[in-house]
């Protein structure tokens, strides 16, 4: 008897046992084996039809309940049948992929702290940020899609260059990358300093590129040498002209090669010249948008110790605008507070740990699920205040000077009034 019950031809399944308790999973109910099964794909055959041969070949089908048999056929569609759906990417899709496959690359952060950090940062269009993270450009990106392409980035990288390959999945249009920079972390120091110039940013590029056209040189001018010593020697000995001709037709040879060589050289200089010069170019935007110390926010999110970044970068944002930054350790962050709280020009200083708990939803069934994340890191958040204000201004040091007075008047008052109530109350008595 055939049975068509599978969930996937549109029909209900017809026959179901009332209990699983007489079922015993021992292996040898499935009458098809690994081979059968190898073989029906290789001819072809689709996976809604090797879901339906399993069940007809299942002797322990039938006796399973209904919500037994709903849950096998899931199974099998799951394994056999192959699905894809192409998914537009968003940062909620890349922050669980990236969490779920290499969480090292990310700096172990899970997608709701990315979200809270979005949120306690204030990004939004038409702001000026600025960004310091090794998340494989993954907070960068983040900022980016919520930024919409309004508004300015200021990316701060060690080492080499900007890494970005999470900004690239993004798949982001030109227009987005007009407002991002990016900007050395090494040069912070002197464009605090105020002994930044372009021609710190220029000094690597140039030598690089003299070094290889030196190399280039050098490999020509090796090359015609050894080319004149082997000619030289050879020459007076030949005095037979076919060797002569011979000598010449090996002589011409690297010399037609030469000269596709060098314009590939060249073209390769060249065309590295180009970017060196876009990227220095660049480079004095973004110091010109940092020397204004206006920014509206700062994020940081990186492998390096949180507290000499803060400090840091601190002084290139505007008073009373949010900074964010994240650690996967609670230590950093706390050394970092307690240096904000000395330093001042910071209020609202919160340290806060996120906690996620999944919880499946299905009918008559939702229950939360016993596996869950065991930590998603800690974020120190606050506020930026103006510094060195009342110092500055002569107009405001009276009033400064007349509420100090108040201060310290205050709890003279206070004591005088303490004797008065107690006689009084002796005087009821």
């Amino acid at each position: 008897m055939c049975l068509k019950q599978c969930k996937s031809s549109g029909e209900k399944t017809k026959e179901a046992g009332t209990d699983n308790r007489n079922i015993i999973d021992d292996g040898k109910s499935q009458k098809l084996t690994q081979d059968d099964i190898k073989a029906l794909k290789d001819k072809g055959i689709k996976g809604e039809e090797i879901v339906q041969q399993l069940i007809e070949n299942s002797t322990t089908f039938r006796d399973k309940t209904e919500f037994a048999q709903d849950k096998y056929i899931k199974k099998k569609k799951k394994k056999y049948e192959a699905m894809i759906t192409v998914v537009k990417p968003s940062t909620r899709i890349l922050s669980v992929m990236y969490y779920a496959r290499e969480p090292g690359k990310i700096n172990h952060m899970r997608y709701d702290t990315l979200a809270q950090m979005l949120t306690l940062g204030n990004i939004r269009a038409g702001n000026k940020m600025i960004v310091m993270e090794t998340c494989a450009g993954l907070v960068l990106g983040a900022m980016m899609e919520r930024m919409g392409g309004f508004g300015s980035i200021i990316q701060l990288y060690p080492g080499g260059g900007p890494v970005r390959a999470a900004t690239a999945c993004f798949g982001f249009p030109k227009s987005f990358l007009s407002g991002l920079y990016e900007f050395p972390l090494n040069q912070v120091d002197s464009l605090l300093n105020g002994t930044f110039s372009a021609e710190m940013l220029s000094s690597e590029p140039k030598d690089s590129a003299s070094v290889e056209e030196s190399n280039g040189t050098l490999e020509e001018k090796q090359t015609s040498e050894q080319e004149n010593e082997d000619s030289m020697p050879e020459a007076p000995e030949s005095n037979h002209p076919e060797e002569q001709e011979t000598m010449e037709i090996v002589s011409q040879d690297p010399d037609s090669k030469e000269p596709k060589e060098r314009g590939n050289k060249k073209d390769y200089i060249q065309e590295k010249q180009r970017r060196q010069e876009e990227q220095k170019k660049r480079h004095l935007e973004a110091a010109a948008l940092l020397s204004e110390r206006n920014a509206d926010g700062l994020i940081v999110a990186s492998r390096f110790h949180p507290t000499p970044l803060l400090l840091s970068l601190l002084d290139f944002v505007a008073p009373s605008r949010p900074f964010v930054v994240y650690c996967q350790y609670k230590e950093p962050l706390l050394e970092c507070y307690t240096k904000l709280r000395e330093r001042g020009g910071v209020i609202n200083l919160r340290l806060s740990e996120t906690w996620l708990r999944n919880y499946q939803v299905l009918p008559d069934r939702s229950h939360p699920k016993l596996l869950m994340s065991g930590g998603g890191g800690y974020l120190l958040s606050g506020f930026t205040v103006a510094m060195d204000n009342l110092k500055a201004d002569p107009s405001l040091k009276s009033s400064t000077s007349t509420l100090e007075l108040h201060k310290t008047e205050e709890p003279a008052a206070k004591k005088r009034k303490c004797p008065e109530s107690d006689s009084t109350f002796q005087k009821l008595l």
